[in-house]
């Protein structure tokens, strides 16, 4: 394998990477408020939070991201120009998609305190919303490390399915190489590239969790 090709797949990685970045910056906020959502008690909150789960966890993700790059064209039908932003709709279907992942592991994790720890904030006087954040959340945090891991891990390799846009990230760039060149090398440098990003991942979520020991 030439310096050329291998210099596409580091671009195609740099693509995978920033699309891992971007989702993991949006989702995890935005998982953490639709799994308040979904715990309200008022109604209004608490059902659309549910059918966003429902939706996003019941359909499969390379049809979300498909349906938010060409669903906005039926626009045109109406006499409206649509131009398309691949990698933004990638992005927009990708936050969507793990936000309502994490906001289940969210909720798992805050129902899982005793209100116990909920009943000693008010005790030492601090309001729900300090109670929240700074009793329960920390708590919250050490226990959905290892599920949110797996998830972290998943979004590396879920990025390959935005090639369905014609967005060239690692996985895209190697079979147009592998095919290009009538090589299998392309698609085992691109493995060894997932499984580095990953092995790095794993050791990141493994150091965290163990800085969160002083929870148990």
């Amino acid at each position: 394998m030439n310096a050329d090709v291998f210099k596409l797949l580091l671009d195609g990685t740099v693509i995978t990477l920033r699309m891992f970045a971007t989702t993991i910056i949006f989702s995890i906020p935005l998982g953490l408020l639709v799994a308040v959502l979904r715990m309200s008690r008022i109604w209004i909150f608490s059902l659309p939070a549910r059918l966003y789960i429902l939706i996003l966890r019941g359909t499969p993700l390379m049809l979300q991201i498909m349906f938010l790059f060409y669903g906005p064209a039926l626009i045109e039908n109406f006499g409206f120009s649509w131009n398309g932003n691949r990698m933004l709709a990638a992005n927009v279907a990708l936050i969507l998609n793990y936000a309502a992942y994490f906001a289940e592991i969210f909720r798992g994790g805050i129902e899982g305190i005793p209100m116990g720890q909920r009943e000693a904030g008010k005790v030492l006087g601090l309001s729900r919303t300090q109670t929240f954040f700074i009793v329960v959340l920390p708590q919250v945090v050490k226990r959905v490390i290892p599920p949110m891991g797996n998830e972290i891990i998943n979004l590396v390799k879920d990025t390959s399915l935005i090639q369905v846009l014609g967005i060239f990230e690692l996985m895209n760039t190697a079979r147009v190489q592998a095919s290009a060149k009538v090589s299998v090398l392309p698609y085992l440098v691109a493995g060894g590239i997932y499984l580095a990003i990953n092995a790095v991942l794993t050791f990141v979520l493994s150091i965290t969790e163990k800085k969160l020991d002083y929870y148990r």
